[in-house]
């Protein structure tokens, strides 16, 4: 039985729950739009430093290129732009509610686009782990704010499509052939980074980054961490995943995120994990281990 791609999704799940910690705690002390960008080029600088020691080859068809181009474009450019706006407008927790919806967006999109069908037994698994995340992530904390701007919901919307249609021109890249998963990673992130910089300079809220970390090392530290453990590992097992998994399956086990970072919040912030978050958890467990048993 090969979970390779099931095993991928799982270990990007882990790393995307330590950098959201890691980007949390560093956008809280030099803000989001540069912490956004500028996760992308410590990343893009780990990628360099990987493909010349391991001296992978650039070289990719034409559609590929394009199809990660436009998967980096969609992604972290829109997808995630969108996402920090819906943060901002709803918080953590509807926000990770909405992006729920990312793995049926793309189970059906490459049902249609793909051929990728699902079988029973995969449909189970998704619902149940779907339903085991929204059980952790609509519990209501004392703490959270009640302003809730409503354009959110549309940014929290349009950022689980962004996410979901992204995988599928990822998908797209590796029908045309075997890529490096380091290389498909590292291409989406200059995609990224092409849009994403200018953007951010022009908006007028992008600090000196060398300023900004010279200043404050605590936030140098969790840059380079969330970097490592996020755009750099993350995204290039994630690709991995999308390379060896059905799509609908890989968000899927992908979006455990909520459920993961349970015992980080517990570990960090000494945040109690109630009964109910402890029930969700188990759920979406059951529902991923039925994803690795199909």
């Amino acid at each position: 039985m090969n979970i390779i791609g099931e095993f991928a999704a799982l270990v990007t799940a882990i790393c995307w729950s330590g950098s959201s910690i890691s980007f949390a705690e560093a956008t809280r002390r030099i803000g989001s739009v540069t912490i956004n960008v500028l996760r992308l080029w410590v990343a893009a600088f780990f990628f360099l430093i990987t493909i010349l020691l391991f001296q992978f080859s650039l070289a990719l068809k034409f559609p590929q290129l394009f199809y990660l181009m436009l998967s980096g474009f969609i992604g972290l450019t829109l997808g995630d732009t969108f996402l920090f706006k819906a943060y901002q407008c709803l918080g953590a927790r509807l926000t990770m509610l909405f992006m729920s919806l990312s793995p049926a967006v793309s189970a059906i999109i490459a049902f249609f686009f793909l051929s990728e069908s699902l079988t029973v037994l995969d449909l189970l698994g998704m619902i149940i782990t779907i339903t085991g995340i929204i059980f952790v992530v609509t519990e209501k904390r004392g703490s959270e704010s009640s302003n809730i701007l409503k354009s959110g919901y549309l940014f929290a919307l349009l950022a689980a499509v962004g996410q979901g249609v992204s995988l599928i021109f990822a998908k797209f890249a590796f029908t045309g052939g075997e890529i490096n998963g380091f290389i498909a990673a590292f291409t989406r992130i200059v995609a990224g980074l092409i849009t994403l910089t200018p953007l951010a300079i022009l908006s007028g809220r992008f600090k000196n980054p060398v300023v900004a970390m010279k200043n404050d090392k605590i936030a140098l530290k969790y840059t380079l961490l969330g970097s490592f453990l996020g755009p750099y590992l993350g995204i290039t097992l994630s690709m991995i995943a999308v390379e060896y998994s059905k799509v609908g399956i890989a968000a899927t086990i992908m979006s455990l995120v909520p459920v993961l970072m349970l015992p980080l919040l517990k570990i960090f912030y000494k945040e109690k994990i109630s009964f109910r978050a402890f029930t969700g958890a188990a759920i979406a467990v059951t529902g991923v281990a039925i994803l690795f048993l199909c």
